[in-house]
């Protein structure tokens, strides 16, 4: 029991004596045997006032309100395209120069044809034998037969420039001084009728729309249609037949 309250005593001791250390003032004893007592005192800077200046000194800028930073549309950045998007013009390129090669062609195939008619009609004109004004019908076949390769044009009256139907042997024709109307229809009327064609005769179709010259043997010899020339064929259909010399 005894043991126990010394105990006791001393850890009482030892709470007191640490409060003293820690929050009451020491006492001193004055040299004249009088107690004075002394405070001992320590001043800190408080840490967080050094924080607060740095997070200022980081975060604080001075900006001039007149500044111009610029923005995107003024950044010059250089265009890139993708490989996918370059195999792509490569091949509209190639695509256009195709194009543009294949359009040549064409048009020199077209001046070398042209250049082949004009060269034609020059060759038949150039080599047209007159035949006698009063010849027969053979004749007429004969000189007729010069012009073959002739174009069609129509309205056309001219070896020169071409020959529509009824142009073709209004112009046979009248190199033996006959003379015939300008239209298939109205070359119907001339002439006399007959059922057994001879060469020489005109014929003509039963509707008046187109008109050639009989050659001989089941042939005749026209103008055809746009895109065609003079030339000789068998007789495709009924003609009517007129004969004029």
């Amino acid at each position: 029991m005894k043991k126990t309250r010394k105990y006791v005593s001393m850890m009482a001791a030892a709470t007191i004596c640490g409060m003293l250390s820690i929050g009451i003032p020491a006492v001193a004893q004055a040299s004249d045997g009088s107690e004075a007592v002394v405070t001992s005192s320590r001043s800190f800077t408080p840490g967080s006032k050094v924080r607060a200046d740095l997070l200022t000194e980081s975060t604080a800028t001075t900006v001039e309100k007149d500044s111009s930073w610029g923005g995107i549309e003024s950044l010059n950045v250089p265009a890139t395209k993708s490989q996918a998007e370059k195999d792509a013009e490569a091949r509209e390129q190639q695509a256009q120069e195709q194009a543009q090669a294949a359009a040549s062609r064409r048009q020199s195939a077209q001046q070398v044809s042209r250049s082949a008619a004009r060269a034609a009609r020059a060759s038949t004109t150039s080599t047209v034998v007159d035949a006698p004004v009063s010849g027969t019908g053979a004749d007429v076949v004969n000189y007729a037969l010069q012009f073959q390769g002739i174009p069609y044009v129509y309205g056309g009256t001219d070896p020169a420039t071409g020959f529509d139907c009824s142009g073709f042997t209004q112009y046979v024709f009248a190199h033996f001084g006959i003379s015939l109307p300008r239209t298939a229809d109205a070359q119907r009327s001339v002439g006399v009728p007959v059922t057994d064609p001879a060469p020489g005769d005109l014929l003509v179709t039963s509707d008046g729309s187109h008109v050639g010259i009989y050659v001989g043997g089941g042939r005749m010899i026209h103008a055809p249609r746009p895109g065609r020339t003079v030339t000789v064929q068998k007789l495709y259909r009924d003609f009517e037949y007129r004969r004029l010399v």
